[in-house]
């Protein structure tokens, strides 16, 4: 398996011989409004051109349809016929783009041989849940492959324990850039949710993205590693890449 994160939560996925795409934010540099009325966003640029991004990609899965997660960037670059995987509720709304072939997941689908479960997501707590609306995790499995489990744009809470700990997946990836919205607190994972998730899974490899990229978000790569190491949590442990690094698991 090889994960390489583009930017943000964008991912390239190698699994089982294939290559899917994971929430595609292709947007240029400063190009998109401000989510904190800090900056234009994103904050940098891709790592390669959008269309880079796209070669022999077989397949897309997107948690949910904000715009750091599903673009009019990648709307306009995505092939028409490519299979599309989404949580219930969105796939009316993706497949009015033109996309032809839209599925969303009730619980679990096999794409060639690979096992792909959805799982709860939690995008914050209390009033900012009727901003976020409802979003998704999936765990990705195959018999030849470690299992993979794309936390996706959640907070640390009880749903996210529970799928953890009955799955035990070999790698773990998390949202952990502490993003907040309108001073209503925590939307995804900060710091210390990470550590906890590390915690939670000693055995696990989280590999933590999501960052430096949007200007609501206030967990940096540098934060996020002064505090794991703080709390004996190893770079073996927790990988924080950088965009367009490419993670190879065994």
């Amino acid at each position: 398996m090889q994960i390489q994160l583009i930017r943000s939560a964008t991912l390239r996925i190698t699994y089982a011989g294939h290559l899917f795409l994971i929430d595609p934010y292709l947007a240029a540099k400063h190009s998109l409004p401000s989510y904190a009325g800090k900056s234009l966003n994103p904050l940098v640029d891709l790592p390669c051109a959008p269309q880079e991004v796209l070669t022999n990609i077989e397949m897309v899965v997107i948690s949910h349809l904000h715009s750091d997660h599903f673009d009019q960037a990648a709307r306009a670059v995505l092939a028409r016929d490519l299979p599309i995987f989404c949580q219930p509720g969105d796939q009316a709304l993706i497949a009015n783009h033109g996309f032809q072939h839209v599925m969303p997941i009730e619980q679990s689908v096999v794409w060639n041989g690979i096992i792909i479960t959805r799982t709860p997501a939690q995008h914050g707590k209390g009033e900012v849940l009727a901003d976020m609306g409802h979003v998704s995790g999936f765990i990705f499995q195959h018999e030849k492959e470690p299992t993979l489990y794309w936390a996706g744009d959640t907070i640390w809470y009880e749903g996210v324990k529970e799928t953890i700990e009955q799955v035990r997946p070999d790698v773990i990836v998390t949202h952990s850039c502490g993003a907040t919205w309108k001073q209503k607190g925590y939307i995804v994972m900060d710091a210390e949710q990470t550590v906890a998730v590390c915690q939670v899974a000693p055995e696990s490899v989280v590999v933590a993205t999501h960052m430096d990229s949007v200007d609501h978000a206030t967990i940096s790569r540098t934060d996020l590693r002064t505090f794991a190491s703080k709390h004996g949590i190893h770079d073996t442990h927790l990988l924080i890449p950088q965009d367009g690094e490419t993670l190879t698991f065994d």
